[in-house]
Order: C-alpha cells, then structure tokens, then sequence
C-alpha cells in the first residue's frame, strides 16, 4: 500500500514540506481512480490508505519533531464502517459445493476456507508441512500475495493470525485424499498452486450453477465464523480460531449473537426477589 498508493506521490517530498492541499489533491486522485476492472476503491480501502499515511506523520510529530500532521487539517477520505456484510448459510454452501466436485483442485480450496474460516492469502501458502493429521492440525504462519507477477510469501496480516486450527475430521480425511492425488508434491511445495483470480472464478462458476447468491471468496471467511457464533461459541474462542483479536468479532458481528437482555433482565428479576 505505501509502495503502491504513498511513494508515487509523496516518496520524492520532504515530509516537513508536505502540506494540507496537496494531500487533499492526493486524496481526490485516489477517489476518482479505478482498479484494473474499471471499479472505484472501496471506501473501507481508502479510509486504510489514509490511515497509513496519518500514522507515518504521528510517527513523525511523535519521535522526530515535526511540526504537525498535515493529514488532520485534510480531513478523511473513505469510511471505517464496510459495506454490509454477505454470508452464506450452511445449506447455501453445501449446495454450492456440490457443484465443485468436479474440480478436485477447487473443491478442496473451499472446503479448506469455509470449514477452517482462513484467509485467501492463508489458504494459497499452505504446504504439506503445514498439516499435521494425528493431531488434526493446521498450522497458519504465512501468507501468499501475487506482486508484479511473482510469488511473494509473507509473514500473515497480523500477529494474532499466526495460529494453529484443529479441522474437523471429515476434513482431515478430504486433505489426506488430496495429497494423495499429488504427484511428487514436497513438504514445502503449496498445496494450492493456485491464483486468487482462480478461485474467483471458480466461485462465480459454481454460484452460476447452484443459484447461490453470489459472495466475495473473503465472505466465505464471514460464513465460517457466522456458523460458529450460530453453534454457540465464545467470542474469544471463534478469534483465536480464526486469527481476530475479540473485540474485533464483539465489534463485526454483534448483529448474529443472540440478545441475552431478556435472560439478562429475568436474572436481575430473581436477584431483586431474594433480597
């Protein structure tokens, strides 16, 4: 993001010159651009972009006596809140996966992202050393991005996301039977040696075919956890699983647990009654 969004525009200027105006300039270049299919940036996309560039000049103000932050007397681009978010219900995938069998390459990527609520980075730098079957294990500790048509592992998006996720058995059988379609696969070799742009269209083909209302492959992610919270799980529980600090499921998914203000009230009723 600073290489691609920050550099081109401010990598040449002295910070200490940079001034409110041309930020606001900056910021009307990147609302009124276009991604490679002709969409504008999201606004959660360009409140993130704005962030980075406010945090490098706090950083500044704070350690290396800057004046000021230009950014503030800017104002903000773009908007905290996301668009609303899609999931799936289980029946919803079931009927979609269904449509994925024919594809065993697919299959196995979806059944990984919705039973184990990865990310699609996550899921792309796996390898077979990652897994351990007598343990029932997956361990999460990088992630795949394609730059300037090279393969490029990185660390994961956040400390919390490295991990270590216990898969339901059906799901240890499904990889065990994927590998074993491998030919000569290594240890450390991906086990999906795939695009994201794939998996894209693969996920339009099967909603295409099934009817399912369409998604965004990182909706699968919302799905999985939107199931847990349905099961009853702890919200601390489902973060670790999927690699969230809690306040962030306390805070995204509030609207799918269920309201407890009437056991609530009803407790306070029988405390009131003792006394």
């Amino acid at each position: 993001m600073i290489r691609t969004k920050l550099l081109p525009y401010f990598g040449k200027l002295k910070m200490s010159s940079i001034t409110p105006q041309q930020i606001i300039r900056w910021q009307n270049e990147l609302i009124n651009s276009r991604d490679k299919n002709g969409k504008p940036y999201s606004p959660v996309y360009l409140k993130t972009i704005q962030n980075q560039l406010s945090a490098i000049f706090n950083h500044a103000v704070r350690y290396y006596n800057l004046k000021e932050n230009p950014c503030v007397k800017a104002g903000s681009m773009g908007k905290k809140k996301s668009r609303e978010m899609l999931f799936w219900t289980k029946d919803e995938y079931l009927k979609f996966i269904d449509a994925m069998m024919d594809k065993p390459l697919s299959f196995y990527a979806f059944e990984m992202l919705y039973w184990c609520g990865i990310r699609e980075g996550e899921l792309l730098a796996l390898t077979p050393a990652d897994f351990d079957f007598q343990k029932r294990t997956v361990t999460i500790s990088k992630s795949y991005q394609r730059i300037s048509g090279r393969d490029v592992i990185t660390t994961p998006k956040t400390e919390k996301s490295n991990r270590t996720i216990t898969m339901p058995r059906f799901l240890v059988e499904e990889i065990q039977e994927y590998l074993a379609m491998q030919y000569d696969i290594g240890l450390n070799d991906r086990l999906f040696p795939i695009t994201k742009n794939y998996l894209y269209r693969e996920m339009q083909r099967g909603c295409k075919e099934t009817g399912v209302k369409s998604i965004r492959i990182h909706d699968l992610r919302h799905s999985h956890i939107s199931l847990l919270i349905d099961q009853g799980f702890s919200v601390v529980g489902i973060a670790d699983r999927v690699g969230h600090e809690s306040i962030d499921i306390t805070y995204n998914y509030a609207h799918l647990f269920p309201s407890k203000q009437t056991e609530m009230a009803d407790k306070l009723d029988m405390e009131r009654g003792e006394i």
